[in-house]
């Protein structure tokens, strides 16, 4: 399909999600990167309680924790 009739079929509020190759789709600023980080035993033992407690695993907790953190810091 051409770009135009893309445009077309979307601005008309035609459903367009049949002509995407959605497995390819990335959400702008998602992205993943992998870091290390190095804990003391004393707090990986606490973050797994909680994430046994909560039926998260401990990578969830960590990102669960770290996001509303980052979100307070920049809503205050």
């Amino acid at each position: 399909m051409k770009a135009k009739d893309f445009d077309r079929k979307f601005e008309d509020g035609e459903d367009v999600t049949g002509s995407l190759d959605l497995s390819k789709a990335r959400r702008s600023g998602h992205e993943q990167r992998r870091v290390n980080v190095d804990f003391p035993t004393w707090m990986i033992e606490s973050l797994d309680r909680e994430a046994r407690r909560l039926g998260v695993t401990r990578q969830s907790i960590i990102k669960i924790w770290l996001a509303e953190r980052l979100e307070q810091t920049h809503s205050g």
